[in-house]
C-alpha cells in the first residue's frame, strides 16, 4: 500500500476518533440540559385532576376553571371556606413517569437538570451540576450524577434501598456513602422513633413498575 494511502488512514482513524470522543463527552459526560416533557392536551387534563384531589392547583395553561373548581370560589372570586372531611378523600398518589418531569418543567432550570426514570422496583434520578470556572480542571464543565433508589413493599413493609450514586459515570466506592449502599434504610433506621419509623408506619404499598408509581397511605 502506498504510504499515501497509509497517511490518509491514519488520519481518518485520527478524525473519526476525535470526533466520537467528542460526542461520548457532549451527549454523556458534559451534557448541558434536558429537554423538559411537555404533556399533551390529555395527560395534562389527568395530571392536573390528580394533582387537584391533593389539594394543589397548578396552572399549567390559561384554560377556564372546570366545575369543581368553579364550585369553590365564590361570586367575589374568593376561595369558599369548607367543614374538613376525609370522606372520599384520597389515599393513593399515582404519577407516570411523564408526569413527574413535567411537574419539574414548571421550573424550566430544574427541568433542564435533573430528570426522572421509573422502571421496577427501582427510581433512578440524573443531574447535571453546573461547575464555576475557578474549580479546577472541570471549571466552566458540567458534572452529571446518576442515583438509583429502589422501592417496593415487602413483608408489610416499605422496602427503601440505595442502589447506588454515579459522577461522570464512575460510581462511588460503598465506604464513600457511608455503607448506605444496598442496604434498606426502613429496616435500618425504622426500629427507633424517627422520620423511617413514621414513614413506614403511615404507608400501606408502594408499587413502582415501568414509567409509574404508585403509594396507597394507611388511614
Amino acid at each position: 500500500m502506498h504510504w499515501g494511502h497509509v497517511l490518509l488512514i491514519v488520519l481518518l482513524t485520527m478524525v473519526i476518533t476525535i470526533a466520537s470522543t467528542y460526542w461520548v463527552l457532549k451527549t454523556y459526560i458534559f451534557t448541558t440540559s434536558f429537554t423538559p416533557v411537555v404533556l399533551s392536551t390529555k395527560e395534562e387534563e389527568t395530571l392536573k385532576a390528580k394533582l387537584h384531589a391533593l389539594g394543589y392547583e397548578p396552572e399549567f395553561s390559561s384554560r377556564p376553571m372546570n366545575k369543581k373548581e368553579s364550585d369553590e370560589i365564590d361570586k367575589d372570586g374568593f376561595l369558599k371556606p369548607e367543614h374538613y372531611s376525609e370522606e372520599n378523600a384520597p389515599h393513593e398518589i399515582n404519577f407516570t413517569e411523564r408526569e413527574l418531569n413535567a411537574l419539574l418543567a414548571k421550573n424550566t432550570d430544574l427541568a433542564q437538570k435533573l430528570a426522572i426514570d421509573l422502571a421496577d422496583n427501582l427510581v433512578s434520578a440524573k443531574l447535571l451540576i453546573p461547575l464555576e470556572e475557578d474549580f479546577p480542571v472541570l471549571g466552566g464543565k458540567t458534572l452529571r450524577l446518576n442515583a438509583g433508589i429502589g422501592m417496593a413493599y415487602q413483608h408489610d413493609k416499605p422496602v427503601i434501598v440505595l442502589k447506588g450514586v454515579s459522577i461522570m459515570g464512575i460510581p462511588i466506592p460503598n465506604a464513600w456513602l457511608g455503607g448506605m449502599k444496598n442496604i434498606d434504610l426502613v429496616s435500618e433506621f425504622g426500629v427507633d422513633p424517627g422520620f423511617w419509623k413514621s414513614f413506614s408506619e403511615g404507608v400501606e404499598d408502594i408499587q413502582v413498575t415501568d414509567g409509574q408509581i404508585n403509594i396507597k397511605l394507611k388511614e
